[in-house]
Order: C-alpha cells, then sequence, then structure tokens
C-alpha cells in the first residue's frame, strides 16, 4: 500500500548524531522538522536497563547496536579491473542502527582536528611543493577554516561534557595538554578522566623519548555533569563497556541522552523510527528535491513524504548510495576521473602492537572508552616528511578500553591458539598486558572510490553500494614508519614483552575492524567539479538539498572525524535555519 502524507518543511534523512545536532538550532527557530530512522528507538523499553547492557556476546560481539548485514551489506572489491561480490562477515566498520545511529556505540574519543586539516592541500603544498603530491592522490580543501568552525567546537564540547586538558589556549601552548591542537578560547568544560596504569607507562616512555604525551579527550564523563540544555550525565563508573554499548549509567555524551530527549519535547519536531528511506524524490527539470520515499517497517507501506527541504544526515554509505539511486549529480569515474559522486573514499590506516610487563598491573577491565594517553609527534603534518616518501601520519596511544573476557586476551607471541598452555598464558598475562596502537590518516586515491553494485541487491530490491578499496603506498609507507615509533615507544616503556609489530599491508581485509570512520563520497568544498556539496554543505545542482556526516570529507585524518563532525552538523544548523526564512544558495 503506497500513502502519501503532509508536506514537511524540513526532512532528515537518518536519525543520528548529524540531524540532532543541526535539528537542535532549528527547532529553536521555529522550523518544523521530521527525522526519518530506519532503526527503532532504544530509549523506549526495557533494553536500556541493566543487565543487558553488559552482554558482551549481544552487544559487543554480535553487534546488535549496527546495521544488519542480513538485510543491508556492501559489496567490496579491491581494484575496477574485480568483480565486487557482497560481504558476508562484516567488521571493518560498524554503521550505527536505531535512533542516535553510531553516536550511541562510540567509544567518547573526541578530537578537534589540527588547525590545518579543513585546507589539507595548500597545507601540503606549501610545505613541501605541489610536487610531493602525486596525481593519484586529490586531496582537496574543504572551503571551510578551523576558526569558522571553532566556536561549533566549543558548543559542541559544553553540550556533551567533554573531559581533557587544553594544549593551546588562546595560541598559548599549555603543560600537560597536547602541544599540536588548533587554538582554543577556553579549556575543556571538565578536567581530564583518571589516568590508567597503562597510561602511567606510556608517559613514563614518552618523556623518556622527549615526547610531550597528553590525555586523550573523552565525552565519558568523570563526574556529573549538567549541559547548557540542561541535560544531565553521571560519573563514569570505568566498566569497559562503551563502545558497541550504551551506557548504563548514562555518563557516556551520545545522542540518545543528550539531544533527543529536548527535542522529542518540541512541538515542531518528530522523530518516525522504523522508517527505512528508499530512495529521493528528484524533479529534474526544476532541479529541486521534492521530498523522499520510505518503507514503514511496522507497516510494510511504502511511504511518499513531501518536504521543502531534505537532509541526508546518515552514514557515509547511505548519504553516496541515496544521490546515485536518484542520479543526484554525475557519479565517480575512475577510468576517466570525472565525476563527484562516490570520490575520496577513506578508511583510517591503523596498526597495534601488544606489550607485557610481568612486574605491573594494568587491569584492563577498569577503563573508559577514552581511557588513553597520546602521543601526537608523529600525527598528520606535525613532523617533517621531506624524503619520506608519504604524507600524513598517526598517533600513538595505549589502546585500554576495556577489559571484556571474550574479546580481551592479550598473549604473547609463540603462545598456542588453545589447550593447556593457552589457558595458562591467559592466566598469567591478562591483567599484565596491553595493546599500543596507531590510528593514522587515509587520504584520497582515484582507485578508491563508491559506486553502485550492476548486480547485488538488498532485502528491498534496493542495488547494493559498491566499495572499491584498498591500501595504497602512501597508507602503508606511512603505517611503517609510525608503527616502527610505536615499538621504539614500547621499548623505551621497559617491556618485559614486546609483541611484533603489524602494520597495516594490502589487501585490505573487511573481516577484521579498522574503525568505524569511513568517510567520503560526497566531498565538500568550493569547487564544483571536485565536490559534492558546497561548504554549506548545499548540493551543487540541488538548492534544497543539503548533505552532513562523514560523506563530505575529502580526507580521513588520524584524529576520530566525530568532534569534527558535530561542528560541522551545528554550523549546518545555523545554515538551514537562514535558508528556511530564505531560500537561497547560501
Amino acid at each position: 500500500m503506497n500513502r502519501k502524507l503532509k508536506s514537511r518543511q524540513v526532512v532528515f534523512v537518518g536519525g543520528g548524531l548529524m540531524a540532532a545536532l543541526a535539528a537542535r538550532q532549528l527547532v529553536k527557530d521555529g522550523v518544523d522538522v521530521l527525522v526519518l530512522e530506519r532503526g527503532r528507538d532504544h530509549d523506549a523499553g526495557p533494553e536500556h536497563r541493566l543487565p543487558s547492557q553488559r552482554d558482551e556476546l549481544r552487544w559487543g560481539v554480535r553487534n546488535q547496536l549496527a546495521q544488519d548485514w542480513s538485510i543491508e551489506t556492501y559489496t567490496l572489491r579491491h581494484a575496477r579491473t574485480e568483480t565486487a561480490l557482497p560481504v558476508r562477515t562484516l567488521e571493518a566498520f560498524l554503521p550505527g542502527d536505531g535512533v542516535g545511529g553510531a553516536g550511541n556505540h562510540w567509544n567518547g574519543q573526541c578530537f578537534r582536528w589540527a588547525e590545518y586539516d579543513p585546507q589539507l592541500r595548500t597545507r601540503l603544498v606549501d610545505r613541501y611543493g605541489a610536487a610531493k603530491l602525486p596525481r593519484e592522490m586529490p586531496i582537496q580543501d574543504w572551503g571551510v577554516t578551523y576558526h569558522e568552525l571553532e566556536p561549533y567546537h566549543e558548543t559542541f564540547e559544553k553540550l556533551f561534557g567533554v573531559a581533557g586538558k587544553a594544549g593551546n589556549l588562546r595560541g598559548q601552548i599549555q603543560e600537560g595538554g597536547n602541544p599540536f591542537e588548533a587554538p582554543r578560547r577556553e579549556e575543556y568544560p571538565q578536567p581530564p578522566i583518571e589516568i590508567t596504569e597503562a597510561g602511567v607507562i606510556v608517559t613514563e616512555g614518552a618523556r623518556k623519548l622527549g615526547y610531550k604525551p597528553f590525555p586523550m579527550a573523552a565525552s565519558n564523563s568523570p563526574h556529573v555533569y549538567v549541559n547548557p540544555d540542561g541535560m544531565r550525565l553521571g560519573a563514569c563508573q570505568y566498566c569497559g563497556h562503551c563502545e558497541r554499548f550504551i551506557c548504563e549509567s548514562n555518563a557516556k555524551g551520545s545522542p540518545e541522552v543528550l539531544l533527543y530527549p529536548v527535542l522529542k519535547r518540541s512541538k515542531n519536531f518528530e522523530i518516525r523510527p522504523y522508517s527505512h528511506v528508499l530512495r529521493l524524490d528528484y524533479d529534474r527539470a526544476a532541479k529541486r528535491v521534492t521530498g523522499v520515499r520510505y518503507l514503514d517497517l511496522e507497516t510494510g507501506d511504502e511511504i511518499e513524504q513531501p518536504a521543502d527541504v531534505v537532509v541526508l544526515s546518515a552514514f557515509t554509505f547511505t548519504n553516496t548510495k541515496l544521490l546515485l539511486l536518484g542520479r543526484i549529480g554525475e557519479p565517480y569515474d575512475a577510468a576517466t576521473r570525472r565525476g563527484v559522486v562516490g570520490r575520496n573514499f577513506c578508511h583510517q590506516t591503523n596498526s597495534s602492537i601488544n606489550v607485557f610487563y610481568k612486574d605491573r598491573w594494568i587491569n584492563p577491565f577498569m577503563a573508559s572508552g577514552s581511557s588513553q594517553t597520546i602521543v601526537d609527534e608523529f600525527n598528520g603534518d606535525n613532523f617533517d616528511h621531506s624524503g619520506l616518501g608519504f604524507v600524513g601520519g598517526a598517533y600513538i596511544f595505549n589502546n585500554t578500553t576495556n577489559g571484556r573476557p571474550i574479546s580481551t586476551r592479550p598473549l604473547p607471541p609463540g603462545t598456542p591458539q588453545w589447550g593447556t598452555k593457552w589457558k595458562q598464558a591467559s592466566a598469567d598475562w591478562y591483567t599484565h598486558a596491553f595493546s599500543l596502537g596507531t590510528i593514522g590518516s587515509c587520504y584520497p586515491h582515484v582507485e578508491n572510490y563508491l559506486s553502485l553494485d550492476p548486480t547485488y541487491r538488498d532485502a528491498y530490491g534496493v542495488p547494493l553500494l559498491r566499495i572499491t578499496f584498498d591500501w595504497r603506498d602512501n597508507e602503508t609507507k606511512m603505517s611503517e614508519y609510525v608503527t616502527k615509533k610505536a615499538v621504539e615507544l614500547a621499548t623505551a616503556t621497559g617491556a618485559t614483552i614486546v609483541g611484533p609489530a603489524v602494520p597495516r599491508k594490502a589487501p585490505y581485509d573487511a573481516r577484521v575492524y579498522q574503525t568505524t570512520h569511513v568517510v567520503g563520497g560526497t566531498p565538500m568544498g568550493a569547487d564544483p567539479h571536485t565536490s559534492v556539496v558546497s561548504p554549506h554543505l548545499q548540493h551543487w545542482d540541488v538548492e534544497n538539498l543539503f548533505v552532513v556526516g562523514g560523506s563530505v570529507y575529502g580526507h580521513n585524518a588520524g584524529y576520530n572525524p566525530t568532534g569534527l563532525m558535530a561542528a560541522i552538523g551545528l554550523r549546518l544548523g545555523d545554515d538551514l535555519s537562514r535558508y528556511a526564512k530564505r531560500p537561497q544558495r547560501l
């Protein structure tokens, strides 16, 4: 059965962090807002209560806060000369499902990107010359500056009660913070969370090498905190159930806790769970979207929802897929290198080393999602890349976020994979080891992109999104370099055993988790020939269509993308409010 509903002023596709942040300003300004979310409302029902939140098998292993791959997966190939196949065991990234999206199962790790990141091409060309960037790496400026976004960073950190230590206050470097960070106008709203024993160990080793370690900024609240909207965070219990979980004590900043409860109280706001958007309605002659079509998963009806303005605020892949399905904008063609929709797809480039300490008690079960101490000397362009053969970098950190019994099993090299010796090694080293990791940048490559699969479809008959991606020379060389620096740090900490270093290498393996920080596909920029949306996130071809989220990034940094994404989302709220009053090109 098909039904057509009454037109709405602004319709968001995807009920995650981006929709909530942008809608916050619209609702205040009296704009009518509707959010369509394919999943359920996690705040409605018993799932939000104990003991379900410490069910590691359900949430941590089976990923039941993430997309259901039996309904919609992706196809993958490493090169366009290959035939892509559906990924049946997909662990590399975890798109969220339900009100709050991936903002519910994130770890709370919150960064501002480097001051130069939104203008990365200009930065690298000015420092190294244009020849440093190969033709296969289409790095581009975004058309926006850090200083334009800084007030929105500040607002987000106050809304989410972010805890940390400033490293650069109004241009003055601060002891104990990140000396490489962009200048801030104010300190963090809360002091840093507790430093773990692993953090103490990393700090000791880093200082021996002359580095300046600092605590990771966290949206895991160390104290009871009330934000500017009157929403309350509890104090973190350091229970180790952050990533892949909804926080049982409401101590992790998330849309479900801090944003949607406020929005739901507004008469001009509505969110509809179980609304799976199938396509956009696009009037090609008028160059306008007229609304969206979605499947009501509770009734099975196909619904036509007219709208004055449509905002794609879903996960990276969904935003890109809906534009490709609607033939809105020119699809990227890797053979000719023409087109924009699907280009600049990037992951993040990670590596890890297990380190073991016979006489130090790590106790990994006592941690928050951001219980990490960072060395930033080899991140981004914080160091001289002359003669290295790559650009970009990674931060080095103690990857101590949980000690959950199913997934946490640090074992020295050479340990059998089963049997009595395996059990004994597990008992001997569980409380005496942690992972020293690197999280690195991933810059665009002309052969890494997103497109529609010509063969495979999802459970609703819609073509699957096809990922063409592999690790390229720039990322593998960068990972090898930074991983060696991590080994040097591990050695300086006095570890009893330093496990084998595993830098990132091709081929890309979708069965291994590599952060949910996938970006690109609808990049923003000042040039319509290389970007899908303008610096104000307005589609170049369709004035009343906006896109927000990781898909608008032109590259991926070593830093997690959430903090910058939130600033962009808040800025979009202001832009949409202006557009609603006077529809025109911003």
